[in-house]
């Protein structure tokens, strides 16, 4: 979709196109057919561009919910938006840091279709955001006026290099990770690269740097807070806070809020006890399972792999639980007989620290029988090993 195509959408006319798009998929019509349909009152442009933002608000519903129905997009756009729920999280966080009566001025560089510029709207705070490219300030200006947040969310197109962090309370930069062979690890490779970005921070009284979960601890400044952010079991991503009177590493959960932080603690390591904790990635990310290990009172089964042993059940948002019933050597043959006597017709593979390759274990495991278990495939003290486990779904503290 191009600029002018866009800018069409918003007429009263295009307007009625997307309308009647949104109900033609929503009936259930293949594209071709809704296409079809729609070139019968609209010219061939708008009806393109209709059809492609309303399959793109249907995809949409899963990250947003209820705001997609109103919201713009692009497919690069969506796929890169924070969850509101992340993005709400962070402007919690950045609004306590402003005044009584509202929060911080941000500027948000690099704003994209503006996930996390509607969450620091939406909290208080007056942003002024930018972006390189003009379509992506045009979609995340509609967005903040179909949300009625126009009046604290300011959207240009501008470079990020030549901002001026220091007018503001507070820089929110999330630089795009995605380059022409796809997405890329090496902040090195952001666009603005990553000595770019810290010049900006350095500008900046305060800052949060939106980044990807696995950023190599080398690249985070001296005496900042790395946060990584898990939502529902899954890693999202990370942020990099300075300037906010904190530091060092912290994990959090949502939609619990639940944060650790580094204690200092160090995890012993033991044999396999009873029960299995299995820390969120947040926690492993962070740096902090020995953390996690204290709050069950448990041990490593490994030094340098994450998975903690215990005799003790305990409740805990930081580590599903699983009560071991089988240690073995991992042998595929002896694996598949254990199943078989068990009549095992359906298992969990989880692995750490092994190199197996779980599709083909599950082609070769043959399973038949009514009955199911979780399958851990873990190294301990180099040697590979499978527990047989089963979920704890009650736990008492």
């Amino acid at each position: 979709m191009d600029l002018d195509a866009f800018r069409t959408l918003l007429t009263p006319a295009g307007r009625g196109a997307l309308d009647e798009a949104v109900k033609i998929l929503a009936d259930g019509a293949d594209p071709v057919a809704a296409a079809s349909a729609l070139r019968r009152n609209h010219p061939a442009d708008l009806a393109a561009a209709a059809l492609t933002q309303a399959s793109l608000r249907r995809r949409a519903e899963a990250k947003f919910g209820p705001d997609a129905a109103v919201m713009y997009f692009t497919p690069h756009g969506l796929e890169q938006a924070t969850r509101p729920e992340v993005a709400a999280h962070r402007a919690t966080r950045i609004r306590a840091a402003g005044e009584p009566d509202g929060g911080p001025a941000v500027l948000d560089v690099c704003c994209g279709i503006g996930g996390d510029l509607l969450a620091l709207a939406r909290a208080g705070c007056r942003v002024d955001a930018l972006d390189l490219d003009p379509l992506t300030v045009e979609i995340a200006r509609a967005n903040a006026a179909a949300l009625g947040l126009s009046s604290l969310a300011g959207v240009r197109t501008g470079d990020a290099a030549l901002a001026d962090p220091g007018r503001y309370g507070l820089l929110f930069a999330d630089p795009a990770r995605r380059g022409a062979r796809g997405r890329t690890f090496d902040p090195m490779a952001y666009s603005p690269t990553w000595p770019v970005v810290l010049d900006l921070v350095a500008r900046a009284p305060a800052a949060c740097l939106k980044v990807a979960p696995g950023i190599p601890y080398e690249f985070i400044p001296e005496g900042a807070e790395a946060e990584w952010v898990s939502y529902r079991g899954e890693v999202k991503e990370a942020a990099i806070w300075t300037g906010m009177g904190a530091g060092g590493r912290r994990a959090t959960l949502l939609p619990s809020g639940a944060t650790l932080t580094a204690s200092g603690a160090e995890a012993e390591t033991g044999p396999v006890s009873r029960y299995l904790y299995e820390p969120d990635g947040a926690a492993v990310r962070a740096h902090l399972v020995a953390e996690v290990a204290a709050l069950v009172s448990g041990r490593l089964l490994d030094p340098r792999i994450a998975y903690i042993t215990s005799d003790r059940l305990v409740r805990t948002d930081w580590a599903p639980c699983y009560e071991v019933t089988d240690v073995m050597p991992f042998s595929l043959k002896r694996l598949r007989a254990v199943l078989r006597e068990r009549r095992v017709g359906a298992v969990t593979v989880k692995k750490r620290g092994s190199a197996v390759d779980v599709e083909r274990l599950r082609k070769d495991l043959r399973l038949s029988g009514g009955n199911s278990v979780v399958i851990v495939l873990t190294r301990i003290e180099e040697r590979p090993f499978a527990l047989l486990c089963q979920p704890v779904t009650s736990t008492d503290g």
